[in-house]
């Protein structure tokens, strides 16, 4: 008989703040429209079979079997099939914890694939399990597992788990954010939003900032320049039509806020990412 005993040594990995809020498994049917949404927390989306994209408001990445996506709170996404290769994932929503690389440098999303995809799978499956049949102990044993798992991300991809408190937007800065999805091509200034929410305007400023990440502005001028994106790839509507349709007072400043953001210009955006019909209407 051989036998080999080993001893357990402790470690300095600080405790965990992070508490689980639900999980899920879904199988895209195609019996729902995928539309971008936001979260109050951080989501773990991870890909247990098919094909697709996951999309933010300005890009898409595809996916496949054993990725994993980090979404922060109030990040839009959604996720798409490829056809004929339905989506099949877990979903988890916890609190209290978002990360970022070992460098320093903040990810507003991260991605991650597994060689050993059954480990991580079976962590999210044990998860559900539990949750459905919520025997004695289950949100102990959730809560464990989900230590394990977050974990094991963090040391197979180098992560820094990030300590935040929960937030939850207030109804102001949620009236304030759809109206500025719905109405970024109107002329918008800090008064209208003051008017709209009966807020000091310095105060609404500050707390739009704090839970989207940007002011009032920033983000009205990121919503016109993603909507402009759109325009440019898809339309062969002209520069100054495509600014002022968006909500640019003119083409210089359009320009000029284009290059900031993309480190180019409309026109070579528009050369470099035109669709196929596009393309054929440039080269004519």
């Amino acid at each position: 008989m051989s036998h080999r005993q080993y001893s357990v040594q402790t470690s300095d990995v600080e405790k965990l703040n992070v508490r689980l809020l639900s999980i899920s498994f879904s199988k895209d049917e195609k019996d729902w429209r995928s539309v971008l949404h936001t979260h109050p927390f951080t989501e773990l989306f991870f890909v247990v079979g098919g094909e697709g994209k996951f999309l933010f408001r300005d890009k898409s990445y595809k996916i496949r079997t054993g990725d994993l996506v980090i979404v922060p709170p109030y990040m839009e996404h959604t996720e798409q099939s490829t056809l004929n290769t339905a989506l099949q994932y877990y979903v988890i929503g916890l609190e209290g914890i978002s990360f970022q690389l070992e460098s320093g440098k903040e990810h507003a999303q991260v991605f991650c694939n597994f060689s050993n995809q059954s480990l991580i799978s079976d962590l999210f499956a044990q998860m559900l399990y539990e949750i459905r049949n919520r025997s004695y102990g289950s949100d102990k044993i959730c809560q464990n597992l989900l230590e394990i798992l977050i974990l094991r991300i963090i040391r197979s991809q180098h992560l820094i788990p990030v300590p935040i408190a929960p937030t939850h937007m207030t109804k102001e800065c949620a009236q304030i954010k759809e109206y500025l999805d719905a109405n970024y091509a109107d002329s918008i200034t800090l008064d209208t939003l003051t008017e709209l929410t009966h807020m000091n305007k310095y105060y609404m400023a500050h707390s739009f900032a704090k839970y989207t990440g940007q002011s009032p502005i920033q983000y009205l001028n990121q919503r016109r320049l993603e909507a402009a994106c759109t325009l440019l790839r898809d339309t062969d509507h002209s520069i100054s039509s495509i600014a002022e349709s968006v909500g640019f007072s003119s083409q210089s400043y359009f320009t000029q806020a284009f290059r900031k953001s993309y480190n180019i210009t409309p026109i070579r955006y528009r050369r470099e990412n035109a669709s196929s019909v596009q393309k054929e209407t440039i080269n004519d």
